[in-house]
């Protein structure tokens, strides 16, 4: 029996119990399966049936769901596809390994759309299958390839490729993806900064077409700098301000930003504000100097005050330098749009006027798939504009045209030409002058709005002139002169530049001296006075020909009290400009004398005496030399005459006298009596004269 026993017991202590037996169980199967799944799992899966093992370690079997359970629960909830058995989980792995990269679709009644890559042929495979073209579904699908061909074409842009680039880009829906277009430029050029004109270029183009495109762009930068400047980001600022240089410079934003932002970055300058600015500077400076010198002179000055104050790092006072210096070469290499690039008309061009105090708006919900209840109507409205745009109805017709003509010449070589219909054209001539009064207002306001000469002469010859309308530019200078209080030199300064542009402003200008001068009787004070004084300084610094002077003719008939004030104002502003010997040394040249005549004139000596008085009277009398000369020479010569007629007259008299001797006689005793008899009267003619005077006492 003992060995029986011991038999028992020593099974006993060798057979586990119930609970460790089954523990045991599933150990090895779980060690078993362990080894399945990681021969045929990924990590994916390994992942998940850890945390199942950590739940059922975790939880009691009674009351509990076991693992297979909390999976159907989680896969339940995520909405993903439920895997019943790890059999059929193997099954569905391995055909995933066979097919690359599929289409995953997660909770497709809410319209999201997961995955980041759908193969080109099972897009178009999906496309095709949907029937509702409205449905969200496939205005999803649309959406992401929209936003996939944008990106592709804005990431393989460069200096190069532009022109063609764009028309494949106007291809796409970007009123659709305007947003899509704007994040897509900002990013690119967030990581390359280098090619920052390259996608100004790009979105000068498109600004031309889609306006409010331009705009969305210009926004998201300038809310993309403030952004950075208020974290002191200094890598994000120098990119959003290299891009808002471009943008300068292309002209789709107005150069007050610039000067705005140069302003913002110098008021309270440190180390990185200061070098921020001055790479700003180095790329629009040259435009900034053309679209305003006043703007960039004050930049610049306030770059020399920090510079002698002294308070910034060393190698920032070097840059400085250097900056002065690139601007004494002219900003070489940087001056403004490169030719491959300069791809826009100064007609075309959209300048948008943008603060960095304005409240900007970047529209974020614009990058966000939204439903378009009007999904194929504006798709249809696109390509009408993308018809206008790329011209295609117009290059099929000519395409179809040149067919057309190559058949009939083929088919008619024998025949004779067809003469061809007379064509009638009608011109039609605007009686109202509306045109005209529209272009003297623009011209008007350009001159009024201008900082200096050089920002309004550089805008006034951007105004597209119909030939044979330059004269309005000098008359409304004039005009506008004469409307001040005082004399402005900027008009003078202004209509200088336009004679030294081009010659044919210089003789309009001498055309519009003739007509004030004809109708200077018209004139104020004031006025006329401010008048004199524009033309003095355009004769002064040669801008146009002093030939104009021979319009004046000065004597007492041909002058009014008007026009003798011009004349005076005129010649006293000559003289205070040149200094009287220089302006007699001019008015004294032989070439010239031609056209001086009427106003020192030598003849008739009428004439002659009334310039000299005149010039005398205003304080020239220095002017008036030669005329003084030619007047005594005059006399001189006159006085000869006299000498000569009364000489011949003498001579004449004594032929005669000898012809009359025989009645010397009578005629002395004729005249003898006639002496006694004057003698006679006189003496009765003062007595009577006595007597009278004796009456006139006896009356009183």
């Amino acid at each position: 029996q003992k060995p029986r026993r011991d038999r028992r017991n020593m099974a006993r202590s060798k057979s586990p119990s119930p609970p460790a037996r089954a523990s045991k169980k599933r150990s090895s199967r779980r060690s078993s399966d362990d080894d399945s799944d990681d021969s045929d799992e990924d990590e994916l899966l390994r992942k998940k049936t850890e945390r199942s093992e950590k739940r059922m370690k975790s939880k009691t079997t009674g009351g509990k769901l076991d693992s297979r359970a909390a999976e159907n629960e989680r896969s339940k909830e995520e909405g993903e596809i439920h895997l019943e058995d790890k059999g059929r989980v193997k099954t569905t792995e391995s055909d995933a390994k066979k097919t690359t990269k599929p289409l995953v679709v997660k909770n497709s009644t809410n319209g999201r759309a997961g995955g980041a890559y759908v193969p080109p042929f099972k897009l178009a495979q999906m496309m095709r299958e949907i029937e509702d073209k409205s449905s969200p579904e496939y205005q999803r699908i649309t959406w992401e390839a929209l936003k996939k061909s944008i990106n592709g074409l804005v990431n393989k842009i460069n200096s190069s490729n532009v022109k063609n680039i764009v028309p494949e880009l106007f291809n796409e829906n970007l009123v659709r993806g305007k947003g899509l277009f704007a994040r897509s430029v900002m990013k690119s050029q967030m990581a390359s900064p280098q090619f920052s004109p390259v996608f100004a270029a790009l979105v000068a183009v498109t600004n031309t077409k889609f306006p409010e495109l331009g705009e969305l762009v210009v926004k998201r930068v300038v809310l993309q700098f403030r952004r950075a400047f208020k974290r002191n980001d200094k890598s994000v600022c120098v990119a959003a301000t290299k891009f808002l240089a471009s943008l300068v410079n292309q002209q789709v934003v107005h150069e007050l930003l610039a000067l705005e932002l140069c302003t913002l970055l110098l008021t309270q300058p440190t180390d990185d504000s200061v070098e921020v600015a001055i790479e700003f500077i180095k790329e629009c400076g040259y435009a900034l100097q053309d679209l305003s010198p006043q703007g960039s002179h004050g930049i610049f000055e306030r770059f020399r005050g920090i510079l002698h104050e002294g308070e910034i790092d060393k190698r920032t006072q070097f840059m400085i330098e250097g900056l002065f210096a690139f601007r004494k070469s002219g900003f070489e290499g940087k001056k403004g749009v490169p030719e491959e690039l300069d791809l826009v008309d100064e007609d075309d061009q959209i300048v948008h006027e943008i603060s960095l105090d304005d409240e900007l708006e970047a529209n974020a919900s614009l990058d966000v798939f939204k439903f378009d209840a009007n999904y194929e109507e504006n798709e249809k409205k696109y390509v009408e504009i993308k018809k206008e745009i790329l011209g295609e109805e117009s290059s099929s017709s000519d395409e179809s045209g040149s067919d057309e003509s190559g058949s009939d010449e083929s088919s008619d070589d024998d025949e004779e030409p067809a003469v061809a219909a007379p064509t009638t054209t009608q011109n039609i001539t605007d009686a109202t002058e509306t045109n005209l009064v529209n272009l003297r207002r623009t011209i008007y306001l350009t001159i009024m709005s201008s900082l200096d000469f050089e920002e309004a002469g550089h805008k006034l010859m951007q105004i597209q002139l119909q030939p044979g309308q330059e004269i309005e530019v000098a008359t409304m200078l004039v005009e506008c002169c004469s409307q001040e209080r005082t004399f402005v030199r900027y008009y003078g300064l202004l209509a200088q530049r336009f004679c030294f542009i081009s010659k044919e402003y210089a003789s309009l200008f001498d055309d519009v001296f003739m007509k004030q001068f004809s109708t200077i009787h018209r004139l104020e004070t004031n006025k006329l006075r401010n008048v004199a004084k524009f033309f003095a300084h355009l004769l002064t610094t040669d801008a146009m020909s002093w030939t104009c002077l021979a319009y004046i003719q000065l004597s007492e008939e041909t002058t009014t009290s008007a026009s003798r004030i011009f004349i005076k104002i005129l010649f006293q502003e000559l003289s205070e400009q040149l200094g009287l010997k220089k302006l007699n040394e001019k008015m004294s040249e032989e070439d010239m004398q031609a056209y001086f005549t009427g106003v020192m004139p030598k003849a008739p000596l009428k004439n002659v005496r009334f310039s000299i008085n005149f010039f005398t009277s205003i304080g020239l009398g220095g002017l008036t030399d030669g005329m003084r000369e030619h007047l005594k020479k005059e006399q001189e010569k006159e006085r000869e005459r006299r000498a000569n007629a009364s000489s011949s007259s003498s001579s004449s008299s004594s032929s005669s006298s000898s012809d009359s001797s025989d009645s010397s006689d009578s005629s002395d005793s004729d005249s003898s009596s006639s002496s006694e008899s004057s003698e006679s009267s006189s003496s009765s003619s003062s007595g009577s004269g006595k007597r009278r005077r004796r009456k006139r006492k006896s009356h009183k």
